[in-house]
């Protein structure tokens, strides 16, 4: 019980980041979303806002829904595996790093973190992830 009140604020932004992530790959708004899993438009964005922890159920309801890949979604980084292709993740990193440095874009972490792992994920499934839908992401995310 006191774990999902203890967990730290980074964790919870860092779902937020990845459900936006998420989210924006469907087409979605925010208001759409929530009432596919039946909820009200305020109560969703606080999920994405990183301020309170989603639901199971509506987690549940969004991978029955719309395919969501609840590992990445819970798990972020730590459900990529990183031995892979560490050239090609490196590579993006060094890229997004000087697109936000060259753009002025401040990110926290775990949103830098978020995008970075749904590249690699992506990346590692084969699909590649046009740059237009990067800073689509970062548009989504920054402070």
């Amino acid at each position: 019980m006191s774990r999902i009140v203890n967990r730290p604020d980074t964790y919870l932004g860092g779902l937020g980041a990845r459900m936006a992530i998420a989210r924006n790959e469907l087409g979605l708004s925010q208001a759409r979303m929530a009432e596919a899993l039946g909820m009200s438009q305020r109560a969703y964005q606080s999920y994405e806002t990183g301020k309170r922890s989603m639901p199971v159920e509506a987690l549940v309801d969004m991978h029955r829904q719309f395919g969501v890949d609840l590992n990445w979604i819970l798990m972020g980084v730590e459900a990529v595996r990183p031995g892979h292709d560490l050239a090609a993740l490196e590579g993006f990193e060094t890229a997004l790093d000087r697109h936000l440095s060259a753009t002025g874009i401040r990110l926290k972490s775990e949103k830098r973190g978020a995008i970075v792992a749904r590249w690699y994920r992506s990346f590692l499934e084969g699909k590649e992830i046009p740059m237009d839908d990067v800073h689509t992401w970062i548009e989504l995310l920054r402070e």
